[in-house]
């Protein structure tokens, strides 16, 4: 029988770094970029590719941002793997895994995660809250960006910052050489690039939050603010008239900041498509990130459509069906 000595001796070895690396597949990535040849290598690397092979590519979002692109996504709120892999297969430029208003949880985002991945799609990650502790989890997971819900201030936004940095520039807890961020640790480039790659996107959402919200975009390391037209509604007590004038205004104004702001800084400004703002019109007021529907939202109107036409083809085709003469068996099926 083995003694705790020897236990404790064979995980230590487990753990320990390879350098056996002629056995393992090379990564294939028609998609992926050039690292700098600079980088510091990851010593706990069990090979030495330049990019983990679940990233879509090094900063695709950031890269397709700065050279003008504007982006259409969606949110996911199901948590659901086949929907995710549906909504990258479809040809949205980013889909949001939402933690905070979906139905699972950070954990359960790592299928989803996994499947915009194999469909080469960006993925955004959003959190329940803005705690560190959901951000280290999230950031473990490997997204492509993340996003923080509700955030009020500089001094939040500084916040929220720090969650995505490893110290001395942060307080990340780190367990870059076994998290799927870096491939578990086969990927020798991550420590190198992974606070440039993260798309940190910040939400305001609240009419105190737009009085501040140059504060916000200018903090180091903000990459996007995203606005939230329903919670600033509710903000401004017109909670069941999200398109009330005075909603519109402020965000308008708030618009108007963050853009001022992306000449400036390179901040980006995004947005959730509503009824009455669509996305093509969020697009031509200078959005670069439009999210213009949700999962669940998309499969409830296909799905009351579905009945409605079908209770509409019954009502209004069949008493007329039964007074048709019916067919002759044989020429029925004849053919």
């Amino acid at each position: 029988m083995a003694t705790a000595h020897s236990s404790s001796s064979v995980a230590i070895e487990l753990l320990k770094p390879t350098t056996a690396t002629a056995s393992l597949p090379k990564t294939l990535n028609p998609n992926s970029l050039s690292f700098r040849s600079s980088m510091k290598p990851n010593k706990f690397s069990v090979r030495s590719s330049s990019s983990s092979d679940h990233h879509v590519s090094p900063s695709v979002l950031k890269r397709r941002l700065s050279s003008g692109d504007a982006l259409y996504g969606m949110f996911l709120l199901s948590s659901s793997p086949t929907l995710a892999e549906i909504a990258g297969l479809a040809g949205y430029d980013y889909v949001v895994v939402d933690a905070e208003h979906g139905l699972g949880s950070v954990a359960d985002s790592l299928p989803c995660l996994r499947a915009l991945s194999a469909a080469r799609v960006p993925s955004v990650l959003r959190l329940p809250d803005s705690s560190p502790t959901y951000a280290k989890k999230a950031l473990d997971l490997g997204p492509d960006a993340i996003m923080f819900p509700s955030v009020s201030s500089a001094a939040e936004a500084e916040a929220a910052v720090a969650a995505c940095r490893y110290p001395p520039r942060g307080l990340r807890g780190a367990a870059h050489p076994i998290v799927r961020a870096s491939g578990y640790g086969t990927d020798d480039s991550y420590l190198a690039r992974c606070e440039d790659d993260l798309m940190i996107i910040l939400q305001v959402e609240s009419a105190a939050a737009v009085d501040s919200i140059e504060e916000i975009a200018n903090v180091d390391g903000v990459d996007c603010i995203q606005m939230g037209p329903l919670d600033l509604s509710a903000s401004m007590g017109y909670l069941w008239d999200p398109g009330n004038r005075k909603v519109r205004e402020k965000l308008r104004e708030a618009e108007r900041r963050v853009l001022a702001v992306t000449k400036k800084k390179g901040c980006y400004l995004g947005g959730f498509a509503m009824p009455h703002d669509p996305p093509g019109v969020l697009k031509l007021r200078g959005y670069h990130m439009v999210a213009g529907a949700v999962d669940l939202g998309m499969f409830r109107k296909a799905a009351v459509e579905d009945v409605e036409r079908f209770r509409k083809a019954v009502t209004d085709i069949g008493e007329e069906d039964n007074e048709m003469e019916k067919p002759s068996d044989e020429s029925y099926y004849s053919e």
